[in-house]
C-alpha cells in the first residue's frame, strides 16, 4: 500500500473544493431525472436513453473524484474500483424508488432507501472482507458536507452558532459523564467506557475513532462502538423527525434536537432533511458545534489517560501536547465553513444561483452513496453475543438520556 499524500480530512476538503471549482468553471452536469408515477413514466422518463446517459455521466464524474481520493490516501485502487460501481448502482436504485410520487407523499428520502438496501444485502449475503474494507461511508459523507456549505448562508451560522455551541457544551459534558458513570456501574473496562461515552456524547464514529487514537484503543472494541452508533442511528434518523412533528416542535427546535442527539453526521443531515430546510441548517450547525469540541475532548482524554491510572500509556509515544487539538480537529468542518463564506460573500448572487442546483444534486448523491455503504458494512450478527450485552445496555441507556437532555436544552435555547 502506498503512503498517504495527505490526511483524509484535507483530501476531502481538496476534493470538495475541486468539485466546486469545476462547477464555477462551467463543468455543470445535467441532473438525472428520478421522478415518476406510473410504470410508463418510469420507463419513458427515468430509464430512457437520454436520462441513462445523464446517470452514466454522473457516475464517471463521481467515480473519478473517488479514485483521485483513493490515490491521495494511498489506498488500493483495485478494490475501490470494483466496489464503487456496485455502491453507485444500488444508490441509483434507491433514488429511483424515492422518486416515486407515492413515496414522495410520505416524505421518505433516498438516503433511507439506500441505507435499507445496503442493510438487506450486507446482512442477507456474506460479503468478502476486502469488499467491506473498501467501503468508505465517512469519506462520502464528508464530501457531501463540504458541498452542503454552498447552500448555507454564513449569516445563519453566526446567528445560530453561539446557541449551537452552548448546547454542544451542555450536552457533551452531561451526556459524557452520565455515560461513563453507567459504564462503570456495569463494570465495563475504562478503555471501552471512554470510546463509548465519547461516541454517544460528541459525534459518533469520529469521536470513537479520535478517542481510540488518543488512548491507543483496541480495534475490536472500537468496531463494537462504531456498530452500535451506526445501528442506533438508523431508527433515530427515521423516527425522531416524526416524533418532533407529533410534539408540535418548530423546525429550529427539531433541528437542534436532531443535531445534538443523533451520533453520525450523515444521519443528522438525512434526518434534518426530512423536516425541512430550517431544520437541516440548524441540525448541521449544532452537529458541527459538537464536532468542533472533538479536538478539545481528544486532548483532554489523552492527558487523562497518560497522567492518571494508566502510566503505561507514557511508554506508547510522546506525551500529549496542544498540537493534539489541531491533529484531532475535523478538518472537513473548515471546508464546510470556507464553502459557506465563498457563496455568502465572494460570489455574485447570479453566479451562485447558476451552480447551487447542480451542487445540491451532487451533495445529495454523496450522502446517498454514504448510506448505501453504511448499510453494506453493518452486520447485526456481530453485535448480539453474550460478551457484548453490557456495552449494548450502557450505550442504549446513555443514548436515551442523551435524547431527553438534548430535547430539553434545545427547547430552552431555540
Amino acid at each position: 500500500m502506498s503512503k498517504s499524500l495527505l490526511p483524509e480530512d484535507w483530501v476531502i476538503v481538496l476534493l470538495g473544493f475541486g468539485i466546486i471549482g469545476l462547477s464555477l468553471a462551467g463543468l455543470v452536469l445535467s441532473t438525472p431525472e428520478f421522478s415518476w408515477t406510473t410504470s410508463n413514466e418510469l420507463t419513458g422518463k427515468v430509464l430512457n436513453t437520454s436520462n441513462l446517459a445523464n446517470i452514466g455521466a454522473q457516475f464517471i464524474y463521481v467515480f473519478a473524484i473517488a479514485l483521485i481520493g483513493v490515490v491521495l490516501l494511498g489506498k488500493p485502487i483495485k478494490d475501490v474500483a470494483t466496489v464503487f460501481p456496485v455502491v453507485y448502482l444500488l444508490t441509483i436504485l434507491a433514488l429511483i424508488i424515492a422518486g416515486n410520487s407515492t413515496v414522495k407523499n410520505y416524505n421518505l428520502e433516498a438516503v433511507i432507501f439506500s441505507l435499507l438496501i445496503g442493510l438487506f444485502i450486507g446482512n442477507v449475503f456474506t460479503l468478502p472482507t476486502w469488499f467491506r474494507e473498501a467501503l468508505t461511508s465517512e469519506f462520502f459523507v464528508k464530501i457531501g458536507l463540504v458541498l452542503l456549505g454552498t447552500t448555507i448562508i454564513f449569516g445563519d451560522i453566526l446567528k445560530a452558532g453561539s446557541l449551537g455551541l452552548i448546547q454542544a457544551l451542555a450536552v457533551v459534558v452531561s451526556v459524557w459523564y452520565f455515560s461513563y458513570w453507567v459504564c462503570k456501574k456495569l463494570k465495563i473496562d475504562d478503555e471501552l467506557a471512554m470510546m463509548l461515552s465519547s461516541a454517544v456524547s460528541i459525534c459518533g464514529v469520529s469521536a470513537a475513532i479520535a478517542t481510540s487514537g488518543a488512548i491507543k484503543g483496541d480495534s475490536k472494541k472500537l468496531s463494537l462502538v462504531i456498530s452500535l452508533v451506526l445501528i442506533t442511528a438508523v431508527p433515530m434518523m427515521v423516527l425522531m423527525p416524526y416524533a418532533a412533528k407529533a410534539m408540535g416542535l418548530s423546525q429550529e427546535v427539531t433541528g437542534a434536537w436532531l443535531g445534538g442527539s443523533i451520533d453520525t453526521t450523515g444521519a443528522v443531515v438525512a434526518s434534518g432533511s426530512l423536516v425541512g430546510d430550517a431544520a437541516l441548517k440548524i441540525s448541521t450547525i449544532v452537529k458541527f458545534s459538537q464536532n468542533v469540541l472533538l479536538g478539545v475532548a481528544a486532548f483532554a482524554i489523552s492527558v487523562y489517560w497518560t497522567y492518571t491510572k494508566h502510566p503505561n500509556a507514557q511508554d506508547k509515544g510522546t506525551k500529549p501536547t496542544l498540537a493534539v487539538i489541531w491533529e484531532r480537529f475535523p478538518k472537513f468542518v473548515i471546508g464546510f465553513i470556507a464553502a459557506s463564506l465563498l457563496f455568502s460573500f465572494a460570489l455574485s448572487p447570479e453566479t451562485a444561483a447558476e451552480v447551487k442546483g447542480p451542487l445540491k444534486n451532487l451533495q445529495g448523491l454523496w450522502f446517498a452513496l454514504a448510506f448505501t455503504s453504511i448499510g453494506l458494512e453493518t452486520n447485526f450478527k456481530d453485535l448480539f453475543h453474550s460478551g457484548n450485552k453490557k456495552p449494548i445496555y450502557a450505550f442504549l441507556t446513555a443514548q436515551t438520556f442523551n435524547i431527553i437532555v438534548t430535547l430539553v436544552i434545545a427547547y430552552l435555547l431555540f
